[in-house]
Parts: C-alpha cells; sequence; structure tokens
C-alpha cells in the first residue's frame, strides 16, 4: 500500500505546527530503508509536516538482534545518518529516525540511537536507547550498549520543544518525566514493537498515559508488520488520539497546538504538582 492511501484517523483543527508519523516496515538493506522512508518523508511533506518521525531501527531490522546488527552499524557521520540529512534538506523538515550506531570500529556491540536531522541537514539531537529490551524472551543487551544517562536529548522547532524515547522505554514512566521535565512539549517515540498476545493493547495503553500523566503530546512511530506490531499514534496532552493506523504502512500527520498545551497544563497541573523528583538508579 502506498502511504498515501493508508486508511487513517486525523484530527481537522488547524494547529499552529504539523509533525508526521512513518510506519513502514524496514529490513537489512539499509539503502533501500533509505529510499523507502524517502518516499514516506515526501508524502508527510505534501501535507505540510515541518517534523518527520520514523521507527527505531530504520537503518537495519531483523526479529532478533545477532552479528548482522552489528555488521550493519555505522557511526554518526555514516551513509545512513548522511542520508537522514539529504532527506531532511530535500523535504525541508527535521527528521527522525532509528539507527544502528558503531560503538567503535571492531567493537561486538552497537548502540540502538535515535538522531534528529535538521533542514539543513544538521545533527541537532541524538539519543541512545536507556532501557534496553531484555523482556519478553528478548536480550537486547546481548548486542546493545546502554546509552549514558545524559540531560534528555531534546531539540526546538518554530518554538515546539520535543524530546525523545524509544520502544522499551515506553514502560519506564520516570524517563518520560524527565523528558517532560526538561521542557518538552512533545514526546518523539520510534519503536519497534515486537508483536505478541496483548502487545498492542500494553502499547496504546501506556502511549496515552505517557501523555495523560505528563499533559504532553505524544508522536509514536512504530514499524508494522512483520517485525513490528504497528498501531502508531499520535496523541493530544489529554490522551485523545489525533491520528493512528493498523498494521499497514502509512503516514500520520496531526497538528501541535500549543494554546491547547497551555490549557491542558492550566486545568491540570500535574507536572507543577509533583512532589517527587527522579534519581538515577545504580545497578547492583
Amino acid at each position: 500500500m502506498q502511504p498515501d492511501s493508508a486508511s487513517m484517523h486525523q484530527n481537522p483543527a488547524p494547529s499552529a505546527l504539523d509533525v508526521a508519523v512513518v510506519q513502514f516496515a524496514p529490513g537489512t538493506d539499509p539503502s533501500a530503508n533509505l529510499a523507502a522512508l524517502r518516499e514516506h518523508v515526501r508524502v508527510a511533506g505534501e501535507r505540510g509536516a515541518k517534523v518527520v518521525i520514523a521507527p527505531e531501527y530504520s537503518m537495519f531490522a531483523v526479529s532478533r538482534l545477532d552479528e548482522r546488527v552489528v555488521a550493519a552499524a555505522e557511526p554518526l557521520t555514516g551513509p545512513f545518518v548522511t542520508g537522514l540529512g539529504a532527506i531532511a534538506r530535500e523535504f525541508g523538515v527535521h527528521l527522525v529516525a532509528g539507527i544502528v550506531e558503531e560503538v567503535a570500529p571492531g567493537a561486538d556491540r552497537i548502540r540502538n540511537t535515535l538522531v534528529a536531522l535538521a533542514p539543513d541537514a544538521t545533527l541537532v539531537a541524538r539519543y541512545r536507547k536507556v532501557h534496553l529490551y531484555d523482556a519478553f524472551g528478548h536480550l537486547e543487551s546481548d548486542i546493545v550498549e546502554p546509552g549514558e544517562i545524559e540531560t534528555p536529548a531534546t531539540f526546538v522547532v518554530d518554538d515546539v520543544t520535543f524530546g525523545m524515547q524509544t520502544c522499551f522505554d515506553l514502560r519506564f514512566p520516570e524517563g518520560v518525566r524527565r523528558v517532560a521535565a526538561a521542557g518538552a512539549q512533545v514526546l518523539v517515540l520510534p519503536a519497534q514493537w515486537i508483536p505478541g498476545p496483548s502487545k498492542v493493547d500494553q502499547w496504546t495503553t501506556l502511549l496515552r498515559a505517557r501523555a495523560i500523566e505528563n499533559t504532553m503530546y505524544v508522536a509514536a512511530a512504530d514499524q508494522c508488520a512483520p517485525r513490528g506490531a504497528g498501531a502508531s499514534m499520535i496523541i493530544d496532552p489529554t490522551g485523545g488520539v489525533l491520528a493512528e493506523l493498523g498494521d499497514e504502512p502509512g503516514v500520520l500527520t496531526a497538528g501541535i497546538d500549543l494554546e491547547q498545551l497551555a490549557a491542558v497544563r492550566t486545568t491540570n497541573p500535574s507536572l507543577a504538582l509533583r512532589r517527587f523528583t527522579i534519581t538515577e538508579r545504580v545497578p547492583e
């Protein structure tokens, strides 16, 4: 199915800034993945999006991580990120996507990294996944080096602040709360949410919960079948779903309305009322 023919529900209200979420099925050919992503970004740009979010592992995707992922890893200056920058420049958007980042030449592990490229092709933010997917029979930590605890990665487009988390991070509300506390008004969440019993229900529930408890927009880009569960979404600060997909490829667009965000945070000042801070847990 072509990305501009996917069935979806969208919010028709006017907005200050339109964002798009790309749902597609990357494979093991980074060049082919880049070409497929370019077509989706073209559609998003034609719909007026200024920020486009693609899934986790957009560069190279397999059902289970192994030595193939290590062999495919590239530095942030490598051809895939360079290609993402070229797409961002061509269509005049900020583009966020998940890559397989090289730790060091010859290393036996990789980093699961999000990059954000500006319309001038510069790298404006990067986030290395902190919570690795060691659950549901998978051991991401066998192949992936966890990211260090750093100041939340954010970038600003037209006075809207975006923060980034990845896939399994969604299950850790304190991580998203740190992003909100750092000033993010939109959570960008690329994922390869592995299909399984109740997984879509958990995904959609957690996405809406993160939006509600942090009074922020959430733009979640999942891979579609066969390696992802789909169900990409854009959610408003009340937990309302502005746009959603099933498990097919497609492009979602919706608006970020800062006036609505301010009204929600005035009515429900949960961020201002919180009584607890978040501290790093030292692994045993």
